[in-house]
């Protein structure tokens, strides 16, 4: 892989803590979210979704718990399932308690609509601290306080963070500090202004969201625009891409954002031109068809797919692996160097040949299975 800085900041200090077997915070990775989209009492079904969350690489799993009957599903859920589970909680302050006792790894609680939230803190504090679970203070700009809301008038940034550290100091004055915070707002400019406002008010870790982002398209530009402003100035320790998709694909944009960001281990990137009248094959295609077949394959790999000679040889040769086509043929580069030149009907079939060749030639922990992701330049 060709030399790229580690970061474009050093991570912001935060207290960790523990969302089951995964570290939130100080050191530890920034990790990804995603949540269940199936009815939580359908047991089976939850579980089967966590099961393709887990194989997609997300590290932690939230499920909705609106009703008696979903509160009575959490044992059998986070009891199997492989990655910690967060039971999300909403107005009704003993489905926390429920919670807790069904072994989930820790709750997300909304102290904007839970019934007299502020009264339930030291019971909520004790009984997470006996069971060693953690807390997310989840405050959102479409379930404020309603005093926060005559106060500004809105969901403003300074109404988000003045919610957030408020809640914070009630469990602090309990001794507990096990607990991550959200200040989630649709508008990324609101989110980014909250977020680096709270992370100047104490050393709690992050978790970053934009709410409501929208369809895949949009939500994926406004999630990516935030968590790179955000990540890139060394706030936040743990992301939930929310789009109005599958959970997989929150999964994918939330990994694909801290891989670019170097937050994470680069895997395979597939890097194409965009195209333009000097093109002289079909790079859509091309891009497309290697992709699809190296699908399954997440190796530590740079594969350039390129349609003329203008920047096509260049890229190729700083890629591990490449084309420069042109001429109705591709020249063929491995570590820079031409190995072969092909027909453009053998350039799919070369280019699959020549990865799986170059990761069956690495270490099995660089060569783990996952999902190819494209980066089109």
């Amino acid at each position: 892989m060709p030399n790229v800085p580690e970061t474009l900041a050093p991570r912001r200090a935060s207290r960790q803590i523990a969302v089951g077997k995964v570290l939130v915070g100080g050191n530890a990775p920034v990790s990804v979210q995603s949540m269940t989209t199936t009815p939580t009492t359908n047991i089976n079904a939850t579980l089967q979704q966590i099961a393709e969350l887990t194989a997609a690489g997300c590290d932690i799993v939230r499920v909705a718990v609106p009703t008696r009957e979903d509160a009575e599903a959490l044992p059998a859920i986070a009891q199997k399932s492989q990655i910690p589970v967060i039971a999300d909680i909403h107005f009704q302050p003993n489905y926390v308690y429920a919670a807790i006792d069904a072994g989930c790894a820790a709750v997300r609680v909304n102290p904007g609509n839970i019934r007299k939230f502020d009264d339930q803190v030291g019971e909520i504090a004790a009984r997470a601290r006996a069971a060693g679970v953690s807390l997310r203070i989840g405050v959102n700009a479409g379930s404020l306080d309603k005093r926060l809301l005559e106060k500004y008038g809105r969901p403003t940034p300074e109404a988000l963070v003045e919610s957030a550290v408020w809640e914070a100091s009630l469990f602090e004055e309990h001794d507990f500090h096990d607990f991550k915070i959200s200040v989630k707002h649709n508008d990324p400019i609101v989110m980014v202004k909250a977020y680096r406002l709270l992370a100047e008010r104490g050393d709690w870790p992050l978790h970053l969201g934009v709410t409501e982002a929208g369809p895949a398209f949009q939500g994926t530009i406004k999630s990516a625009t935030a968590f790179g402003i955000l990540l890139s100035e060394g706030i936040g320790d743990t992301i939930r891409v929310s789009l109005s998709a599958p959970p997989v694909e929150e999964v994918k944009v939330g990994l694909q954002i801290l891989q670019s960001l170097n937050l994470r281990e680069r895997k395979l990137e597939i890097v194409s031109c965009p195209s333009c009248g000097r093109a002289q094959v079909d790079v859509y295609s091309l891009a497309d068809e290697v992709t699809a077949g190296l699908e399954g394959m997440s190796v530590p790999l740079r594969v350039a797919v390129m349609g003329c000679v203008v920047n096509g040889p260049g890229e190729a040769r700083e890629a591990d692996l490449g084309v420069a086509s042109g001429n109705g043929k591709g020249q063929i580069f491995v570590k820079g160097e031409v190995i072969k030149t092909v027909p453009e009907a053998e350039i799919v079939e070369t280019l699959i040949a020549e990865a799986n060749r170059i990761a069956a030639d690495l270490p099995v922990s660089e060569s783990a299975s996952g999902t190819p992701t494209v980066s089109v330049g």
